[in-house]
């Protein structure tokens, strides 16, 4: 069975940096407990874009696309995203004007050191 990533780029405005960590951390605790998480990597950029916002990339491992699609399930068919438990998934719980861009890829190949 692939593990599945959950690969968002975050833009946040300048000001902002700190709300778009709080949510992200509240997200990560959140997944954190449920059944098929297994870990969570939080990237920050070095550079701001032209107009001040800075990228994060947040990525999100899961045992298996039926893991992933247990934790967000709803969240797949209403608009806010949000799933069963009342959490709005799939990028959506950032306030605007941060905008997230998700991404959902299958592990095909692992090396470590």
């Amino acid at each position: 069975m692939n593990k599945v990533s959950v690969i968002n780029t975050i833009t946040v405005p300048e000001g902002m940096e700190r709300d778009a960590e709080e949510i992200r951390q509240l997200y990560v605790e959140y997944f954190s407990k449920q059944e098929g998480f297994v870990e969570s990597v939080f990237y920050k950029s070095i550079e701001r874009e032209d107009n001040g916002s800075i990228k994060y990339v947040n990525i999100v491992v899961w045992e298996s696309i039926e893991a992933f699609n247990r934790v967000v399930n709803a969240g797949f068919y209403n608009e806010d995203g949000q799933n069963s438990d009342g959490y709005k998934v799939l990028g959506k719980g950032f306030p605007e004007p941060i905008t997230v861009s998700p991404g959902r890829y299958v592990s095909i190949k692992e090396n470590h050191a």
